[in-house]
């Protein structure tokens, strides 16, 4: 059988082969083309059943090639006996029939699993004739759910009858496809069939079947045979299959050998508007073609950045083009998919939240803490969600954010300026730069965004990720130093007792009787205080003493374990889906819920062992941090006038900022390999970002803009692929599944994590680190620039085939991949210094 890839029946008769590429003889394909050329052709036949087909094909031969009246019974006789197929069955179906089944195998009295395609009445077990209606079996075969909707059947019926002196060749094309009942494997309508039949003393039927089963899964062939009106079309559009064929010299590989599925098949519209001779590799190819591919992931050919020359034009066509998909953005949410990126984002936001919220609380005084960056989080990304372009943007505190934080909140310090109400007055000036900016149709630059920008960008962002999780594990050594002094050797010199000797000072104990009761004696003091725990010892004053007081278990071996593990975790699930074991649904079902698995498998394993590692932290109270501040931050008051006007000058620079941030990250996300159906809205998202800053900043809660990485990751986390795929065939990828829910959902989840602390601190902080890590390492793999990097330590003989490769010199791709890599090491050496702010401007 045949979809896009031939199956064989194994010669056991108990299996369907590995699916496989077709390995045709060349002149199997002449002979077909003889058939073709010599035998009856029905084209746009009126027929509704498989008999009035044989009756009709019998009937219409050619004079010269006319059977005897009494032939044609019998061949009609033999063609209408029902077909048996090797059924596609389960493992429980196998095993049930290996122990009730009374005979195995081609025993005498065993029906045979795949008799030939025709043979004579005497030479095989009566069988029934083919029903009008699809059988049971046929209608509830699970091989159909490999069928794409819409799909039709051909039939291929070839093989030897001894009663035929000459072959009988016939090619039918129906007008309207029909079910033709028990024929085919499963229940679909058929349109094509191609009968060969002929005296045993020709061998080649088998391969010339073979050869047309695999012309009918050609795309160009099948278009040619559907619009063929005469003979001569069809052998026009056998004579273009010849012209692309490849012949493989005997000698020189092995026949027998099945040539696997490729991962990535040729797009019919290539065949046909490129000359084969154009598709050969050339090592100094024009730049032209690998421009245009290059160009293929960026939205510079769309409307979404053309300016119409009119104050918020750009902005009204965001929302006509959003307006009719809003709905949908809530009903196209109902997929479990959709859970589990809802619970993936919102842990790996909560993470990010606690720590620039921490880094954000020890760069202001706590006037900014971990609960204004949950409360922030919660409410701008909430609103964000809701009206934004491109919902599926997650906002996010930043590097340059905090840098700006810092120093604004020093040079307030300095000068004696009220922060709050100085970053009041900034964000306001902020927000209104946006609003122009938006007017003004600014948005339209990023069209001048290349490959090089948004590879740079992103991949400073996600080593940032990959950096700033382990630089978090390795601190774990500070809080949990490891034991290098222990030795198990002098476990018997290792103690550790509670001293409480300074408690009986007389003045102490004067004091302390009027309020507690007495102490026990010194006499009894030994015996009382042998059950006394180190908390117990500490609270009543006591200290400590002995060589084993400072002990502290392997925390940092086991956090460092689970760091890796849920690491590993993760990437091995996510991979699952493409692997050989279990059922497809299985497989898709555990790879969408990967990160989840993970992390429950992480905290179950810290859960059992039992140690205090450092456990996610969540704020239990909704008041401010610093309780000098309150909610609301009145713009006039603490500071002199002139602030207002002065504070215009540093929100220039956070303008810029804000806008290459939200806008390079915008682009990375709307590239047209994600295949997105509901269009950008860039200045619909900047709008959103812009108001959103004056309501962060009366409130005092951070700013927010587009978070490269985990925005990546949410989109990663709802890939679409092709529910059906014929055997062999990689799933499709078909999309994002663009809605507005799950982010609505992360957010909703991030404002009452306030009330699910209890649950939340039994989630060890490295098992969040490690799904850091894998939100890094999968953003960095995602981009062109690591598979260049990884070509300059390859061999060209080891290297992979990839497109541009074809068409551009080695030493070219090498010299744009160092300045690459060069301008990435410059950013990182800013990144690290106080002039961290600008670096957006410098991408």
């Amino acid at each position: 059988r045949w979809i896009k890839f031939e199956e064989k029946v194994e010669d056991g008769g108990e299996r369907w082969s590995a699916p496989h590429v077709p390995a045709l003889p060349l002149h199997s394909l002449f002979q077909l083309r003889t058939c073709l050329q010599k035998g009856t052709m029905l084209l746009d036949l009126d027929a509704t059943s498989f008999k009035e087909i044989i009756d009709k094909a019998l009937s219409g031969q050619p004079e010269e090639a006319e059977l005897q009246p009494a032939l044609r019974e019998r061949l009609a006789a033999l063609l209408l006996l029902q077909p048996q197929h090797q059924p596609t069955k389960s493992l429980l179906q196998l095993l049930a029939e290996l122990g009730l089944s009374p005979c195995r195998g081609r025993k005498p009295g065993c029906p045979t699993r795949h008799p030939p395609a025709a043979s004579s009445p005497g030479q095989s077990e009566p069988r029934t004739q083919i029903s009008k209606t699809p059988l049971k079996e046929q209608l509830r075969n699970r091989f159909k759910k490999k069928v794409l909707p819409g799909t039709e059947a051909a039939h291929v019926a070839v093989g030897e009858v001894e009663f035929l002196e000459k072959p009988f060749a016939a090619f039918i094309r129906l007008r309207c496809a029909v079910s033709l009942g028990s024929l085919a494997e499963v229940s679909l309508p058929s349109r094509f069939l191609f009968i060969l039949l002929g005296p045993p003393k020709v061998k080649a039927y088998h391969e010339v079947g073979r050869a047309m089963a695999t012309l009918l899964t050609d795309e160009l062939f099948q278009r040619v045979a559907r619009q063929a009106e005469h003979r001569e079309d069809l052998i026009a559009g056998i004579e273009a299959f010849l012209d692309e064929l490849i012949v493989l010299p005997p000698g020189k590989w092995d026949p027998s050998a099945r040539i696997p599925p490729p991962s990535r098949l040729p797009s019919p519209h290539r065949r046909t508007a490129v000359d084969p001779l154009d598709q050969q590799p050339h090592g100094n190819g024009d730049m032209t073609a690998v421009g245009d591919r290059a160009s293929a992931g960026h939205p510079r050919s769309g409307e979404e950045l053309e300016r119409t020359g009119r104050l918020f034009g750009g902005l009204l066509r965001d929302i006509r083009r959003k307006a009719p998909w809003y709905c949908s953005d809530f009903s196209d949410a109902l997929h479990p998919q959709c859970l589990s990126a809802v619970l993936y984002i919102y842990l790996a936001t909560v993470t990010n939240a606690i720590t620039f919220g921490g880094m954000l609380g020890d760069a202001t005084a706590n006037m900014q803490g971990v609960l204004e960056s949950f409360l922030g989080t919660a409410f701008a990304g909430f609103v964000f969600c809701l009206f934004s372009g491109q919902p599926l943007t997650i906002l996010s505190s930043t590097g340059p954010m905090l840098v700006f934080e810092r120093l604004l909140f020093s040079f307030s310090q300095d000068h004696s300026l009220d922060y709050l109400e100085f970053r009041l007055w900034i964000g306001l000036w902020v927000a209104f730069f946006g609003v122009v900016l938006v007017a003004t149709e600014a948005s339209h630059l990023v069209r001048y965004f290349t490959r090089f920008t948004e590879e740079g960008f992103c991949a400073l962002i996600s080593l940032i990720f990959i950096y700033d999780s382990l630089k978090k594990m390795l601190s774990l050594a500070d809080a949990f130093p490891i034991n290098w002094q222990y030795r198990l050797d002098n476990v018997t010199s290792y103690s550790c007792t509670c001293n409480l000797r300074r408690l009986f000072n007389p003045i102490l104990t004067c004091l302390t009787t009027l309020h507690h009761p007495p102490l026990p004696s010194i006499q009894s003091l030994p015996t009382t205080l042998a059950g006394l725990s180190r908390t117990q010892c500490l609270d009543r004053g006591g200290h400590l003493l002995g060589t084993s007081c400072q002990y502290v278990p392997d925390v940092t071996l086991i956090s460092f374990l689970l760091f890796g593990g849920t690491f590993f975790f993760c990437t091995a699930l996510k991979r699952f889906r493409s692997s050989r074991y279990f059922p497809v649904g299985v497989r898709k079902l555990v790879s969408d819920f990967a990160v989840i698995l993970a992390i429950l498998a992480s905290c179950a394993v810290d859960a059992v062992l039992g140690l205090e590692t450092p456990k996610l932290l969540v704020p239990s109270e909704l008041k401010p941090t610093n309780p000098a501040r309150g909610w609301i931050v009145f713009p006039f008051g603490a500071n002199p006038w002139w602030v207002c006007l002065v504070s215009a000058v540093p929100a220039v620079l956070v303008t810029i900022l804000i806008f290459m941030d939200q806008q390079i990250t915008a682009v990375i996300l709307n590239r047209r390999e994600y295949k997105l159906q509901k269009g950008a809205g860039f200045h619909l998202d900047l709008l959103c970002v812009s108001l959103l800053m004056v309501v962060t900043s009366v409130t005092g809660l951070p700013w927010y803009v587009s978070a490269t990485v985990i925005s990546l990751a949410h989109m990663e986390s709802l890939r679409k692929e092709s529910a059906t795929s014929a055997p062999g065939e990689h799933p499709e990828f078909l999309g994002i599944r663009e809605q507005r829910l799950t982010g609505l959902a992360v957010f909703i989840l991030m404002g009452v994590s306030v009330f699910m602390a209890p649950v939340l601190k039994h989630i060890p902080m490295p098992v969040l680190y490690g799904v850091f890590l894998h939100m890094g390492v999968t953003a960095l793999n995602s981009i062109q620039l690591m598979d260049r990097a990884r070509l300059l330590l390859m061999p060209a003989k080891h290297q992979p085939d990839l497109a541009y490769l074809r068409h551009v010199p080695l030493r070219r791709v090498h010299l744009f991949t160092v300045i690459q890599l060069l301008c990435l090491a410059l950013l990182w050496v800013l990144k690290s210094t106080m002039a961290a702010i600008i670096f957006p401007v410098m991408v």
